[in-house]
């Protein structure tokens, strides 16, 4: 159909998969989060823990602090042979020397060779998102697709802004890649291409994203298949380049896009309604491969704040690579009600100090109402399932289409520049980046996003 769809249907999965809490606060343009509840969610949606990690939106929360910074890119190999990296986003509390990995939904370590990310039925498939950031780097990702009528595979990057550059593989065209980028979680359908290539479900190949202050290019197997130079993307209306430019998260997923509750558009994008007794699944589940990913970090851009070597932070609401600092600071939150705010918000334990069994039972109660008047991990409330075993568990030895034991992935569990600097964006009156723009309030890719993607986005 010529459209190309990122994150931000991926997410609206997510959100019509059931009905959304009307009790639950939104965030988007002119609308921040209230501060008990600080962190702006991919979805959305306010919240603490989780909602204040990888994904928080810095420019719709409640301020600049309520997100955690984003630990700093690591050049590394990310050997996908086993789930030991990977922690489930009910689980990750942001200390990336724990986990180079958050998941949502039911990963599944296949053969001590690769990781599968399934979609049973009643979910809305598997994201797996890094911990770490990258601020321009080269990152390539080695794996198969999935396939089927509105079946989505993603391999993206995405920033807490909602910059994104994508490759996309819709199941019923195995022929082909769809690359696309977004600045600002702002829809443009002209962004999009298709790369040809030989069948990515049944040849394994390597899609890399090198991505650079001044270019973007999409290669398949080494070759170059598409550049987009940022001087190309200059928007005269919003003053500013319309470029991938903050630090974003490596993420991958396979999501259902053919949903009867999502968008026409979206379901005709995706080849139609997903088949769910289809023969292209195995053991009960679609599922993409994946064997590897590595990410080479380059500098950061000429002219940036480096004030130390451990984390990103933004430092203005306009969500522009000038407005992003490198610091020292790091953030771990020490429960799932706590913010960039106040890391250190723990009413359980708090409870568990309680020097007797009355107070200790009043304390339990207060961290129960806590818990039942926040939200705490995106997706958990008015959101689809992700399939949650209580984490990454699930081990499959023989191949996807024989016989094997293990746990279900359908169950649910619940969980408490320019002139080479890189960085003039021309004139910069205002400073709101894409202030008056249509964002889209979730972006993400087809990751699910990066949800159906979630977040990370999610569950």
């Amino acid at each position: 159909m010529g459209r190309f769809y990122a994150a931000s249907a991926a997410i609206a999965v997510l959100i019509s998969a059931s009905l959304v809490s009307a009790e639950i606060p939104t965030c988007g343009p002119n609308k921040l989060c209230p501060a008990e509840t600080p962190c702006c969610s991919a979805y959305g949606q306010c919240g603490v823990g989780a909602y204040c990690l990888g994904g928080c939106d810095p420019l719709f929360s409640h301020s600049l602090e309520s997100c955690v910074p984003n630990p700093i890119c690591k050049s590394q190999d990310y050997n996908l042979n086993s789930l030991d990296d990977i922690a489930p986003n009910t689980r990750y509390l942001g200390d990336a020397s724990k986990a180079k990995w958050v998941s949502s939904g039911q990963p599944v370590a296949y053969q001590n060779e690769a990781v599968l990310l399934t979609m049973a039925p009643d979910t809305v498939g598997t994201l797996l998102a890094t911990t770490n950031y990258v601020w321009y780097g080269k990152i390539s990702a080695t794996m198969t697709t999935s396939q089927g009528k509105g079946v989505v595979t993603a391999f993206i990057m995405m920033s807490d802004v909602k910059d994104e550059i994508d490759f996309e593989f819709v199941g019923i065209d195995v022929e082909n890649a769809q690359s696309n980028y977004y600045s600002q979680g702002v829809t443009n359908y002209n962004n999009g291409r298709n790369l040809s290539t030989s069948n990515t479900v049944t040849n394994t190949h390597t899609y890399t994203i090198d991505w650079t202050p001044e270019k973007i290019d999409w290669q398949i197997d080494g070759k170059t298949l598409r550049t987009v130079e940022r001087q190309s993307t200059w928007n005269a209306t919003a003053n500013r380049y319309d470029y991938p430019q903050t630090p974003a998260r490596v993420m991958l997923s396979l999501w259902p896009a053919g949903l009867p509750s999502n968008a026409p558009g979206t379901i005709n994008w995706a080849g139609g309604l997903v088949d769910w007794d289809s023969p292209y699944m195995q053991n009960g589940y679609y599922y993409a491969l994946v064997n590897n990913v590595k990410v080479e970090c380059y500098d950061p851009p000429k002219g940036a704040s480096v004030q130390g070597s451990k984390s990103y932070k933004y430092t203005d609401k306009a969500g522009t690579n000038d407005t992003v600092v490198v610091t020292d600071d790091v953030e771990v939150l020490a429960s799932f009600f706590a913010t960039g705010e106040d890391p250190e918000k723990n009413p359980n334990a708090a409870a568990s100090k309680s020097s007797s069994a009355a107070s200790t039972k009043t304390g339990s109660a207060a961290a129960e109402s806590t818990s039942a008047e926040v939200e705490t991990v995106p997706g958990l409330s008015g959101a689809g399932a992700r399939g949650e075993e209580g984490g990454p568990a699930a081990v499959v030895s023989q191949a996807p289409g024989s016989s094997v034991t293990q746990p279900a992935a359908g169950s649910l569990q619940t969980a408490g520049g320019s002139g080479g600097t890189g960085f003039s964006q021309g004139d910069t009156q205002g400073q709101s980046g894409a202030a008056g723009k249509d964002r889209r309030v979730v972006g993400g890719s087809g990751i699910a996003f990066v949800g159906a993607l979630v977040g990370l986005l999610v569950l």
